[in-house]
């Protein structure tokens, strides 16, 4: 059942207004509001229109669902692609529409992960395990990067990481914006 005395309460702090004020706007009692927030009485439809509407609210937007961010992800939420070499596993779903995005890139001996063309943002990686070689247009020989290490660099130049290693590899990628 949908908890409307919860809602009214929640929408009138939003906004500011003491029960007085909302009093005032909806041209009920104060008394009233304090009983309608601990639900020990209901609105009619028109009251609760008007209630709505000194709230700033639509009808539709009083009854919507509460969408809260999501800070925490699990297992199930990871979205994996596996590839010939390299697999790439999405942590945060849906990350594009964020400023950074994490993924943990495992990379089989030999494998290597797609060339990050320029863009404007910055990138970290942290090895999980193994090794990698970070190549980048102005060292094409590649930096080493070990177990443990982290790499940090600006994203104004093409990039990728090689696992030229015998065993897998595996990095904590994050780049900003998103270029996976």
């Amino acid at each position: 059942m949908y908890d409307i005395g919860h809602r009214i309460r929640q929408l009138r702090v939003k906004n500011g207004l003491t029960l007085e004020e909302l009093a005032s706007r909806t041209e009920l009692t104060k008394g009233f509001l304090s009983q309608l927030e601990r639900n020990l009485t209901s609105p009619s439809i028109q009251t609760l229109e008007d209630i709505a509407e000194a709230l700033g609210v639509t009808m539709a937007q009083f009854f919507a669902a509460e969408t809260h961010e999501k800070i925490v992800f699990t297992e199930e939420d990871v979205f994996v692609d596996e590839q010939e070499n390299v697999t790439i596993r999405w942590i945060v779903p849906n990350a594009q529409k964020n400023r950074m995005e994490p993924v943990i890139l495992e990379l089989a001996a030999g494998g290597e992960s797609k060339t990050v063309e320029p863009h404007d943002g910055e990138e970290l990686g942290y090895v999980l395990s193994g090794r990698i070689r970070l190549v980048r247009d102005s060292d094409d020989k590649g930096i080493t990067v070990r177990r443990g290490e982290t790499f940090y660099i600006k994203g104004n130049e093409s990039h990728k990481l090689v696992n030229a290693g015998s065993a897998p590899a595996k990095v904590l990628w994050i780049s900003t914006p998103p270029v996976f």
